[in-house]
């Protein structure tokens, strides 16, 4: 099949071009994201292949299907960014990758709770700049502290699984009881609300879903310790960043942990480090100095590239051969867990 490939990276490329070795489609490589502006550029493909920041609305999916595009192959866990409803009305068939490693976004995310209670990125700047000093580097030792994990779905059990390891009690959230977590005692499931109130340390693994939705906001926050801190690897969204703000500037935040963004899209995964940030709220954002954000890169290890490359090229070829599509999202289905 000819795949169009949009916001391709020179990291991802290698993997792809190695394991389509195997499969024999024609890939062309686009670095732009793919959006209603873009999607000319797939005419005459059978099939898009989509990284989380492209833009696969129901206006880009009818420049697709004019094109003659078949297949929307997804790179990624997430699928948010599709109109799911307007795929299934114009006949194209949505794939997408569930599993990669999840182990690659778990293990980031208690890299960044280590680095946010710590403070290990204010003191690499502190040293690089001859400063040697250790005020205010104080954190606390996670050791007998409740962590609680929000989504306990196969990178949520991983993370709440590392964290029972640190010695800590993890309590859980999910509207899914992962019934192995709870036979091994690695946490105790409870309430949102009483999430919110027992836990020193709230780490977000749910997808994006119109029920998670700033599902941190003005009305969740005051619910809980002052203090706390915040880990989202999940999706920007789930955090009303406004809220967020104003819960920094008051002290009712002692820290976050952020890779992602809710208006990611068109800043993360570009240098613009000779333009004007124009996103008023996120250059707020980073001013804080117990604020840790990176550019949605949980997912960036080989393993996790490799697994990527493998599934979403044996997607691209089931559908090819009409073999059973294991990994189809449909809109019937958009409550499929990550």
């Amino acid at each position: 099949m000819k795949i169009a490939v949009f916001s391709s990276h020179h990291f991802e490329k290698k993997f792809l071009n190695a394991v389509n070795a195997e499969h024999h489609h024609s890939l062309t490589f686009f670095e732009p994201m793919l959006n209603e502006q873009t999607a000319p550029l797939a005419q005459g493909f059978d099939g898009v292949c989509c990284f989380v920041s492209d833009h696969v609305d129901a206006q880009t999916l009818n420049a697709l299907k004019t094109g003659g595009v078949r297949l929307i192959a997804l790179r990624s866990a997430g699928y948010n960014n599709v109109d799911l409803v307007a795929a299934a009305k114009l006949g194209l068939t949505v794939v997408r990758v569930p599993a990669y490693s999840p182990h690659a976004v778990a293990e980031y995310a208690v890299g960044l709770l280590l680095s946010v209670n710590r403070k290990i990125h204010k003191a690499y700047m502190r040293v690089h700049g001859q400063n040697f000093s250790l005020e205010g580097l104080m954190g606390f030792d996670l050791y007998g502290k409740t962590v609680g994990v929000i989504g306990t779905g196969r990178i949520g059990a991983v993370f709440a699984t590392i964290m029972k390891g640190f010695g800590c009690d993890v309590i859980a959230y999910d509207s899914f009881v992962n019934q192995e977590l709870v036979a091994k005692k690695t946490v105790t499931y409870v309430s949102l609300s009483e999430l919110y109130q027992r836990a020193d340390v709230i780490s977000l693994h749910v997808p994006l879903l119109p029920s998670t939705h700033h599902l941190v906001n003005s009305e969740t926050l005051p619910q809980m310790k002052d203090g706390i801190l915040i880990i989202n690897t999940g999706r920007g969204a789930l955090i009303d960043s406004l809220a967020l703000i104003e819960a920094l500037k008051s002290g009712k935040i002692g820290g976050a942990g952020l890779d992602v963004y809710e208006e990611e899209e068109g800043i993360f995964y570009k240098d613009l480090s000779e333009h004007v940030l124009k996103d008023d709220v996120l250059a707020r954002l980073i001013t804080f100095p117990n604020v840790l954000m990176t550019s949605h890169q949980a997912f960036l290890t080989k393993e996790a590239l490799q697994k990527i490359a493998e599934t979403t090229l044996q997607n691209i070829t089931d559908f090819e051969t009409n073999r059973p599509l294991l990994n189809q999202v449909q809109a019937k289905t958009h409550l499929v867990k990550e």
